[in-house]
């Protein structure tokens, strides 16, 4: 081992790339990413759907009926921004403004996962709010909820904002 100091890594580019290639990447890299959203957001959704017919959740007090309501609107809110990039790509296809596309699709799927930690949450609020008492249950979904900002926000802040000091 070397006590001597490591260079500096170069960052990822890719130099051989021009603007429409860059575009292309990333309107596919985006894809991928909903792919993984929308399956579970969907499966999510569909789960809820079913819950409200059910003889438990009927007889089930208000607090619980309120927290299903807002979990379910959650879950179509988020599915629907996930689809939604698709249904804007199909709309504006072979308009040549791929370069306008791509950020609010992006923007789309950044709210989308805001809204998907509320189904998320709800949803495990509704559960566990059956199986420990509720003031226990409101607590450990709070811990989650902090657990999602922590890795899906603040630590992806926090590597963006030190990166942009390496420049």
């Amino acid at each position: 081992m070397t006590d001597e100091p490591q260079p500096r890594t170069a960052r990822y580019q890719r130099l051989e790339e021009d603007a429409g290639e860059r575009l292309d990447r990333q309107w596919i890299e985006l894809l991928q990413e909903l792919r993984l959203a929308q399956t579970g957001t969907q499966i999510l959704f569909a789960f809820l759907l079913g819950i409200a017919f059910t003889p438990v959740f009927q007889d089930a007090d208000a607090f619980t009926h309120d927290v299903y309501a807002v979990t379910l609107i959650a879950s179509a809110l988020a599915t629907g921004l996930f689809l939604a990039p698709v249904s804007f790509a199909r709309i504006v296809f072979r308009r040549g403004i791929r370069d306008k596309m791509i950020p609010i699709a992006g923007r789309m799927t950044t709210t989308g996962l805001v809204i998907l930690i509320v189904a998320i949450s709800g949803g495990l609020l509704l559960v566990l709010d059956v199986v420990l008492n509720r003031t226990t249950a409101i607590i450990i979904v709070a811990v989650v909820v902090a657990w999602f900002l922590a890795f899906w926000y603040v630590l992806p802040a926090w590597v963006r904002r030190a990166s942009a000091g390496e420049e």
